[in-house]
Parts: structure tokens; C-alpha cells; sequence
């Protein structure tokens, strides 16, 4: 069929929507490291480096980008990555990741609602009172006991209860989730990479709130240091890996992970969150750097097709805001409508090539 358009405005339904080719690399969610199947690596990185990683292999970042890495990796520091939309800020945490063989990136997206606990850990108390209350219940069916000698929800490991209950209790361990944060603070042989996403857009008190676990690189759980005496190691829910021990209720990190910060630039942070980052501003990214992310997901051919819109983007006037995104949309979707005319051609690209701060 030649007309490209799956959605036809006639009001008729119809099945064109299996017409639809493959998705944009950078939007395939079933992707993973090499074509594995999804869930055995980290697919975020795999979209965001390039089919099979090329992006991360054939990306020449500048002398500055590599200054600020290794300064943050030598000093144990976070690395505050400050840009535009699209210049490859959250980028430079998974090809870190991906170059020196640190597996997946935990990602915290930040919000305006964000707090330091939800980077931390969760504990889920209303789950665990709702569970203790059907156990009681059960009992109470099958001994007709009214389960009073049960104990209380917050006792992490049966405490007076009987052999039977203690055994069906999962402990509160099962309870508590460390969050993207917590989890990089783990004890580890490699760093981890944790890329928190957009602090720029959090509430004023969350850049000063991590100030003391940036520093000192560990927290506390204080709803294990209350049951330490009794239960002195503790299974959690980890982030990303299952169950991991918890030593007396606190987690300290032997290796400081390499934490990337990213910032559009729409806020100051106060001075001592400054202090404790390497910090880096990453300049749009140029012919060389462009070329490499076009060809990284769309390949040679991509490329080749695409100078036109390649130059156009270049050459936009100085201080106009576009992210380098946009052109992979506008590229992939004028290749994907050959039989499109000319002129729609271009209207697609009009339409996802638009200035980023007309609002400014």
C-alpha cells in the first residue's frame, strides 16, 4: 500500500495499525544488550546507546566530558551534569556504565513530590499490618484462640509467638524496598551508576537533604535498628536484585557509586551540594558527536539519508533550543514514509523539529 498513514481521519475502523514497521530503536522497550532477550541487561541502556551499543562505541566525547568522569570516579564524588534538553546528560551515565563494565543504571527520576526517602527505601507498614491481621484471623478460625498471643506487627521475627506463626511470618524484612539510592549504597565490589535524573525539578529541600548520604555514603533503616538487638541481619527487597542483607539496620557503601545528577538549568542548587560534585556543562553536541548518534541508531544509511535534516539542525540560529532527539524522530520517520510526497515529507519534519523555547 502506498499511502504511509495508518490513521486515515474517515471514521471507519479498520486493521492498519498492523502495518506498522519495527519502532525507533530508541523506543523498542523489548531491547536488550545485543539483541538478548529483555530483562537479561539493562534495555534503557540499549536504547539510549544504540542498537548493539554502537552509540556508546562510536560517541567521541569531548576532553572535558572525560576530565569530569574520571575526576568524579577518582574523587568518589557525584557528577552534576548540567545542559539542555538533549544533549546527552543522562547518555554519559549508561555509556560510563557500559565502557567499564558496571552493569545496569539505576535510574531515580526526580519530580516536584520527590523526597529523599523515596530514593532511600519504602517501608511498606500498612502491608505488613494488613498481613499480621489475616494471620491472626486465620489462627483464630483454627484454634478459636482469637490469636492474643500472636504479638504485635512490629516484633520483626515472631518474637513470643509460637513455632507455627513464627514460621509463616516473612519478617519485616519482606516489607521494606531500598529505592535506585539506597540500592547504590550497597556494599559492592564495582561502584554502581545511579543517574537522578532531573533534580532541577524537585522541591527546595531535596537537593540539601542529600547532602549527609552524598557525604558520608550510608543511611540508616530505622525500623531494622529497633529489632538489631534481635534480628542483626535482615533480608530486604533490593531496587534491581532481589533480596539483600541489611547489617544492623544500616547500609554503608565500601565503593561510592558513580552518581550522575542531571539539571536542565532551570534552578541554582545551594552551594554545599556544589561543593560535593564534580560538576560539568555539556555544550550541544556537534557535527561529529551527531553523526555517530544517528549512525548508532539508525545506521549508515540513516545517515546518508538524512544530511539534509542533519545541516538544518547545525544550523539552527545561536541560542535556539532543539534536542538532538527530535532529529532521530524527524530522521526515522521521513525514512519509514517513502511513498509519502515531498511535501509531507517536510511538514513531518516541521512538526517534530520545533524550537524547544518559544515559551522563553
Amino acid at each position: 500500500m502506498n499511502d504511509w498513514r495508518i490513521y486515515r481521519g474517515v471514521g471507519q475502523p479498520h486493521d492498519g495499525v498492523r502495518r506498522l514497521p519495527e519502532p525507533p530503536p530508541w523506543r523498542d522497550f523489548t531491547r536488550a544488550q545485543d539483541g538478548a532477550p529483555a530483562g537479561s541487561q539493562d534495555p534503557s541502556g540499549a536504547r539510549r546507546l544504540g542498537v548493539r551499543r554502537r552509540r556508546a562505541e562510536n560517541y567521541a566525547p569531548r576532553p572535558a566530558e572525560v576530565d569530569a568522569v574520571n575526576a568524579a570516579l577518582y574523587l568518589r564524588r557525584p557528577l552534576l551534569v548540567t545542559g539542555n534538553p538533549g544533549t546527552g546528560k543522562s547518555t554519559l551515565a549508561y555509556a560510563v556504565a557500559h565502557e567499564l563494565k558496571l552493569g545496569r543504571v539505576l535510574r531515580w527520576p526526580i519530580v516536584s513530590r520527590t523526597t529523599l526517602q523515596d530514593g532511600l527505601y519504602r517501608y511498606d507498614a500498612i502491608g505488613r499490618l494488613q498481613d499480621v491481621q489475616l494471620e491472626r484471623a486465620r489462627g483464630a478460625a483454627g484454634d478459636g484462640s482469637g490469636g492474643s498471643d500472636r504479638g504485635d506487627p512490629g516484633d520483626a521475627d515472631g518474637g513470643d509467638r509460637g513455632d507455627d506463626a513464627a514460621d509463616r511470618d516473612p519478617g519485616i524484612g519482606a516489607y521494606i524496598r531500598l529505592g535506585p539510592l539506597g540500592t547504590a549504597l550497597l556494599p559492592s565490589e564495582l561502584p554502581r551508576v545511579l543517574l537522578i535524573d532531573e533534580l532541577d525539578k524537585s522541591d527546595l529541600d531535596l537537593p540539601n537533604d542529600l547532602l549527609n548520604v552524598l557525604e558520608e555514603g550510608e543511611f540508616a533503616i530505622p525500623e531494622l535498628e529497633r529489632v538489631a538487638d534481635r534480628r542483626p541481619v535482615v533480608e530486604v527487597l533490593s531496587h534491581d536484585s532481589g533480596r539483600v542483607a541489611v547489617h544492623g539496620g544500616r547500609i554503608a557503601c565500601t565503593n561510592f557509586p558513580l552518581i550522575v545528577l542531571t539539571s536542565n538549568g532551570e534552578r541554582d542548587f545551594p552551594a554545599p551540594l556544589l561543593r560535593r560534585c564534580v560538576q560539568l556543562e555539556l555544550e550541544p553536541p556537534g557535527e561529529e558527536q551527531l553523526t555517530a548518534m544517528v549512525e548508532a541508531h539508525l545506521g549508515e544509511e540513516g545517515v546518508a539519508a538524512g544530511q539534509d535534516l542533519i545541516g538544518r539542525f547545525l544550523d539552527r540560529e545561536p541560542g535556539e533550543v532543539m534536542a538532538a532527539d527530535q532529529l532521530l524522530n524527524a530522521l526515522f520517520l521521513t525514512q519509514h514514509t517513502p511513498h509519502a510526497e515531498r511535501l509531507t515529507r517536510e511538514r513531518i519534519a516541521d512538526l517534530l523539529m520545533q524550537r524547544l523555547d518559544r515559551s522563553r
